[in-house]
């Protein structure tokens, strides 16, 4: 019988499918017997024990309470699905520096227009004591140097689409909060970047829990890359990438126009400066 998995010796993934077969194993099922029983399909069950398949959380509970083992599978399901992401932020990472063109949307002001200040102060947010101060100086130091793309020469067409949220949300320091405003007023002008502000006056839309990128190479190949409730995706198919090429083209034809964003930007300033 396969022993049970060490959390601290395996990823996230490998565990909860060496977990998940322990627990078979240990109630005398085969795959067969246990997709009968919970009327999961084999193949399913056998490709979430091997870790090629992470299910989503609602699976992880029933199988927890199939075996009786309280919420054991849903706590390693949680490990594994931080995992994920952050292999997908490493893989959006690595293609960022060398796009020819990205197109992003964003809830907050992105980290690729934030100041340094604002940075640490979002960031800080997370933190739980002091002895992550040092992480989170590096985490500034590191989206900070993420910057360095904008100024790049030749640098890659940048269009960003900001929700209203994100000017309406400052930082308690009013003097970083208008140094961010005046920074994105800037960087508006750069002759490679586009930036536009989707108001509120806009109304619901489909991308109000999260952000969206999409990137393409000098080669032409694209990916997307979409973060929220705490997951990441980053999808290279063509399909994929059409889709969410079109959902962000009905956003920016929301939005305002990049002169009119600029100035809306520049009244929001006005106001912090009252």
């Amino acid at each position: 019988m396969t022993e049970p998995a060490d959390v601290d010796e395996e990823s996230g993934r490998a565990a909860l499918g060496r977990t998940l077969r322990y627990l078979r194993e240990k109630a005398g099922k085969s795959l067969g017997q246990l997709a009968e029983e919970t009327r999961y399909d084999k193949s399913y069950l056998y490709r979430l024990e091997v870790g090629q398949r992470l299910s989503k959380l609602e699976v992880m509970a029933d199988l927890d309470r199939y075996y009786e083992s309280g919420e054991l599978l849903q706590g390693l399901w949680k490990v594994a699905r931080r995992e994920v992401f952050k292999d997908k932020y490493k893989e959006f990472m690595r293609l960022e520096p060398t796009a020819r063109i990205m197109h992003k949307f964003t809830l907050g002001i992105p980290g690729l227009l934030q100041t340094e200040a604002v940075c640490r102060s979002v960031l800080s947010g997370s933190q739980e004591a002091d002895a992550e101060t040092d992480l989170v100086e590096e985490q500034v130091v590191a989206r900070m140097g993420r910057q360095q793309l904008l100024h790049r020469t030749p640098g890659p067409s940048v269009r960003i689409i900001m929700d209203e949220y994100a000017l309406r949300r400052s930082v308690p320091d009013t003097k970083d909060w208008q140094e961010q405003l005046l920074q994105l007023i800037e960087l508006a002008d750069l002759p490679s970047m586009t930036l536009q502000v989707l108001p509120f006056a806009a109304g619901a839309h489909h991308l109000m829990d999260g952000s969206l990128t999409l990137l393409w190479q000098e080669d032409g190949s694209a990916v997307v890359y979409t973060e929220g409730n705490g997951c990441a995706e980053l999808m290279e198919d063509s399909v994929s990438v059409m889709r969410y090429r079109l959902s962000y083209d009905r956003l920016r034809d929301l939005a305002l126009p990049p002169s009119d964003s600029t100035a809306f930007i520049r009244g929001v300033l006005e106001e912090h400066r009252q």
